[in-house]
């Protein structure tokens, strides 16, 4: 019950499109416009439904891990 009013809050909600649309900026300015478009649609989904944008954000995280090992070797 705490879990789902937590979830289902405006406060999360808007700090979750607020974090997929950080991504999708930096995105964007690396020049990665197909992961940036993305995303964005992912923020706006997030809205509505905040475990897609959870889930999209732990993607994230584990693409950009592989990418900066694979910088970096």
């Amino acid at each position: 019950m705490v879990l789902k009013r937590l979830l289902g809050s405006t406060a999360t909600r808007s700090l979750t499109v607020v974090s997929v649309l950080g991504n999708a900026k930096r995105a964007y300015q690396r020049g990665n416009r197909a992961r940036a478009a993305l995303l964005f649609g992912v923020a706006v989904l997030a809205w509505k439904w905040v475990m897609v944008g959870m889930a999209a954000q732990g993607v994230i995280n584990l693409f950009r891990s592989d990418d900066a090992e694979t910088a970096t070797a």
